[in-house]
């Protein structure tokens, strides 16, 4: 089953990071923010990625390009312009960068890459969403219920902890952060049919794939995995540095990887 990744924004509520790099390729621990992505699924037996790419593309493509000689011990002849590999712990990716346009919304780039999605189902996320998902449990309810879509759906942390104040404004409690306000969220980790395509319009550039996903709620195809696990976004500075940090503590419970 391929996998369609979203990473071709501008990541404007990370311009710190993003005015220099996609969101994607910005590093938690050294390493790329869709690197960790990919490791989620290829993990999980999911290693033939689409990446839907747009602005500063180019640094993807030269990432991926550079990625298996990064991760090899070489020899390097400059006299006759060859190299030789002795070692690599590369991973096995299999990776089709294409280039949807620099201003082109989700819908478009979801639209440019169909050719080479197929007629198959398909996993799809956003470049910018870290989670212990449990793939296979997912891919098993998307094909219980039938439907066109499957949506991953979270309840982030809360940003603040809350207080328990009696009528003196004395504090009686005390709780960290919480899950948010009970509410469910789209956290990307989608599973489609192919036939969602036909609520793509032929010229989707300026069409978020948000919309299409309330057409395919009103037509009663689009269906929500509970996750109850960890989840975390990175939209902005502040949340890169709660991943950084995580990933330091040795506590990123997105790494499901040896």
């Amino acid at each position: 089953m391929k996998v369609v990744i979203f990473a071709g924004g501008m990541g404007t509520r990370i311009a710190e990071e993003s005015h220099l790099r996609p969101k994607p390729m910005i590093e938690i621990g050294e390493k790329p923010m869709l690197w960790h992505i990919m490791k989620i699924f290829e993990t999980q037996g999911f290693n033939d990625f689409i990446i839907c790419l747009g602005y500063k593309g180019h640094s993807i493509k030269e990432y991926f390009l550079n990625y298996y000689v990064y991760n090899s011990d070489v020899t390097i002849n400059l006299q006759t312009n060859s190299f030789e590999v002795h070692r690599t712990n590369s991973e096995k990716f299999r990776v089709t960068l294409v280039d949807t346009g620099l201003q082109t919304l989700t819908a478009g780039r979801l639209k440019r890459v169909q050719h080479y999605v197929g007629n198959s189902e398909f996993l799809l996320t956003y470049g910018d969403g870290l989670a212990d998902i449990d793939l296979g449990q997912l891919i098993d309810f998307h094909r219980q219920h039938g439907r066109l879509a499957t949506v991953t759906s979270v309840q982030p942390a809360g940003r603040f902890g809350l207080l328990g104040l009696e009528n003196d404004n004395l504090v009686s409690n005390f709780k960290e952060k919480l899950p948010g306000d009970g509410g469910w969220i789209n956290g990307g980790f989608f599973v489609l049919k192919p036939e969602i395509f036909s609520y793509l319009p032929e010229n989707a550039d300026h069409v978020m794939w948000e919309d299409s996903l309330e057409e395919l709620a009103d037509d009663a195809q689009l269906m929500a995995y509970k996750h109850h696990g960890f989840w975390q976004c990175m939209d902005a500075l502040r949340d890169k540095e709660i991943l950084e940090q995580l990933w330091k503590s040795g506590k990123a419970q997105w790494k499901i990887w040896d």
